[in-house]
C-alpha cells in the first residue's frame, strides 16, 4: 500500500465537512477516502462475516506494517461506535504537509501516518526534467502529425 494519512473523527458530519474541503483545496476524489457505519465506502465492499471484519480488514490494507496492527481493531471499534475516518493517499510532500494542515485544523481527534517518508520519489516520477515529453513531441515531429497518438503510431490509421 502507498503513502496514507488517517484521520479520526469523533462523527460523520465533521469527516464529511473535511472530505468536501480536501476535495475543495484540490485532492482528487479517488485520493480521499471517508469511513463510517453509515457510509462504510471501500470497507463495505470488503468480503467478511461483520461489519466489524470489513473494517478491520479495510483498516489493515491501509496500515499493512507490523508495528499498525494495533491500531487496526481499535479503529474499527471506534467506526462501529459512530466515528468516522478520512484516509488520504497524497502524492509528494506537498499534499502531506496540506492534508495534515486541514486535517489538524478541522479536528481530527487522532492522525495516523502510514509510508509519508517515501513520497520524494513520486514527486520526480514523471520526469527528470519539466516538460521534457512535451518539448520531444512538439519539436522533433518529422510525420507532421498534429495528434500525439499520430506520431506514436505512425502506421496506424486514426
Amino acid at each position: 500500500m502507498s503513502a496514507v494519512i488517517l484521520a479520526v473523527f469523533s462523527e460523520y458530519g465533521a469527516a464529511d465537512r473535511v472530505r468536501t474541503r480536501l476535495v475543495s483545496d484540490g485532492f482528487p476524489t479517488d485520493r480521499v477516502e471517508l469511513t463510517a457505519s453509515s457510509e462504510p465506502g471501500r470497507a463495505g465492499s470488503h468480503p467478511a462475516p461483520s461489519a466489524h471484519a470489513r473494517f478491520a480488514q479495510y483498516f489493515r490494507t491501509l496500515l499493512s506494517r507490523p508495528d499498525e496492527q494495533q491500531f487496526v481493531d481499535a479503529l474499527a471499534r471506534r467506526v462501529e461506535a459512530g466515528a468516522a475516518t478520512i484516509a488520504v493517499h497524497p502524492r509528494g510532500t506537498i499534499e502531506i504537509t496540506r492534508a495534515a494542515d486541514i486535517l489538524e485544523k478541522e479536528g481530527a481527534v487522532e492522525v495516523i501516518g502510514h509510508d509519508l517518508a517515501n513520497q520524494s520519489a513520486f514527486e520526480q516520477a514523471a520526469a527528470s526534467s519539466d516538460g521534457y515529453w512535451v518539448r520531444h513531441f512538439m519539436l522533433d515531429n518529422p510525420t507532421g502529425a498534429d495528434c500525439i497518438y499520430c506520431r506514436l503510431f505512425p502506421g496506424h490509421k486514426h
